[in-house]
């Protein structure tokens, strides 16, 4: 057995995001005895907790003892919304074991040769229209997590095509980020918003469609410009050490050896064949995955059903893991312990995923996540129209840090940015822009993020050596965003 595992989490990424994540939970804690406590009432609306603007009140701190901020990781599991949280570690746990059948099997590595050889096009062409496939999907779909497993089949591709982890990020994780941020009729941000704030549903398209184009050219010509850096001179490669076992490994799949040629270079275009039994483990794999791409086709559009959709994603990758390693020709006893070596070699992932949900936990427990909102909303009451629209930007970047399900958010906030709008004179649909923007953009920089935390933990980059590379991203991002929020604030984006 191939003793190399791809997926992993290395002890200094744990450490790192350990450190990072700890020191989050303490200040969350420290938060929770210097802000007062509050609460507004909430209503049911279809099964979901809807927050009724103007009942906040103060009420009285709970009982909540500083020794349970660290046994806050593990009272998330029996804390209401436990159900999401047990979701994604199985999920992982599927993920880890699943996707290491495929490697150790070798499925993996003839899967690649054999895509590589059948494209035989330009690598920059592959890259846009990758880039282009996940956005579309987190766009107008909202499917975010369901394609993160692909992180694991992109990122060796990128190794194929000459470039690094860091690429293979870029060309996933990136546009799946930004996508379901520059949102065209993403059902859980655009869609809950507009509805508590009784507009035409997926009304204003127009300029959110701008705005998508705007941020695709944007993130691919930032993959594009680092690719091309590493094309020039591969130890600039942000992860090159890191990266060593990998780049030889997958270099070598399609038939290369080397660095990258130049980007007007075909593919290389290897032996194409494939033998009966990794054939049918392909198939098998691949009729799995499009069951569960369906699966969550059909939840997507209701944001009730797509609670459905994590653990259907996580039983087919586990039904299609290990059914196509046993094509594949492995034994039984080999499958187990490989899928048990994936799990094993992920869980330190599931540590820092109950430490990164702890922090929203920490939060509600101390009985400040109301009072947080009543002040943010406070400020935005008192505040110009066009500072008003930049502070709901604003404070949803802020409660994105707490609460990182963009359903929840919308629940929580909408119900009082909604009125709020009409008091400082934005219109509704400003204030839904404002918020899918806010709800998205930090989540692939904020550690409390647990898919970030599931994505990262799936290469060798750790958090910080992600944050180094996209930070000026995000800043570019953030100022376009600015300015299509501040040209929907002075035209009264609509229609009302």
């Amino acid at each position: 057995m191939n003793e190399q595992y791809s997926i992993k989490v290395g002890a200094k990424a744990f450490v790192l995001a350990f450190a990072i994540i700890l020191s989050l939970m303490i200040v969350s804690g420290i938060l929770t005895r210097v802000v007062p406590a509050g609460r507004y009432d909430r209503i049911s609306v279809e099964d979901r907790e809807v927050v009724v603007s103007g009942s906040y009140r103060e009420v009285s701190a709970p009982d909540y003892p500083v020794w349970r901020w660290a046994t806050a990781p593990g009272e998330v599991l029996f804390a209401p919304g436990n159900v999401a949280v047990i979701t994604i570690i199985l999920f992982l746990i599927f993920v880890g074991g699943a996707f290491t059948i495929l490697e150790q099997g070798g499925i993996l590595e003839e899967g690649l040769r054999y895509l590589v050889a059948a494209l035989g096009g330009r690598r920059y062409l592959l890259m846009a229209l990758l880039m282009l496939l996940f956005m579309l999907f987190a766009a107008l779909l909202g499917i975010y997590e369901a394609m993160v497993p692909l992180i694991v089949f992109i990122v060796p591709l990128a190794h194929i095509l000459g470039w690094d982890s860091m690429v293979g990020l870029g060309m996933s994780l990136l546009p799946l980020a930004f996508g379901f941020s520059a949102a065209i009729t993403n059902p859980f941000t655009i869609g809950v918003a507009q509805t508590i704030a009784e507009l035409p549903l997926f009304s204003g398209a127009w300029l959110r469609t701008i705005f998508f184009l705007v941020i695709y050219a944007a993130v691919f010509l930032f993959v594009r410009s680092y690719a091309k850096r590493i094309d020039a001179d591969p130890t600039r490669s942000l992860v090159y050490d890191e990266d060593e076992p990998l780049r030889t490994r997958y270099r070598t799949v399609a038939g290369m050896g080397g660095d990258a040629s130049d980007a007007d270079e075909p593919l290389p275009t290897g032996r194409a064949e494939l033998t009966p039994p990794m054939r049918r483990a392909l198939l098998w794999f691949g009729a799995a995955m499009a069951l569960a791409v369906l699966f969550v086709l059909v939840t997507s559009r209701n944001p009730v059903l797509s609670d459905v959709a994590f653990p259907l994603m996580a039983i087919m990758l586990f039904v299609g893991g290990v059914g196509s390693g046993l094509s594949a020709g492995m034994e039984p006893r080999r499958v187990a312990a490989t899928f048990g070596r994936g799990v094993l070699n992920i869980a330190p992932g599931i540590v820092l995923i109950l430490m990164s949900m702890s922090v929203k936990h920490i939060v509600e427990s101390g009985g400040i996540m109301d009072t947080l909102l009543y002040r943010a909303s406070n400020l935005i009451a008192g505040s110009s129209s066009l500072v008003a629209a930049f502070l709901v930007y604003a404070v949803t970047l802020v409660m994105n840090f707490f609460v990182g399900s963009a359903s929840a958010k919308a629940f929580l906030m909408m119900p009082i940015l909604t009125p709020l709008a009409d008091l400082v004179g934005i219109t509704r649909q400003t204030a839904v822009l404002a918020f899918g923007f806010g709800d998205g953009f930090s989540n692939m920089i904020y550690p409390s993020n647990a898919l970030l935390i599931i994505a990262l933990g799936f290469t060798v980059v750790s958090f910080p050596r992600w944050l180094r590379w996209t930070i000026g991203l995000q800043a570019a991002v953030f100022a376009l965003s600015m300015l299509f929020l501040a040209f929907a604030a002075i035209t009264g984006f609509g229609p009302f």
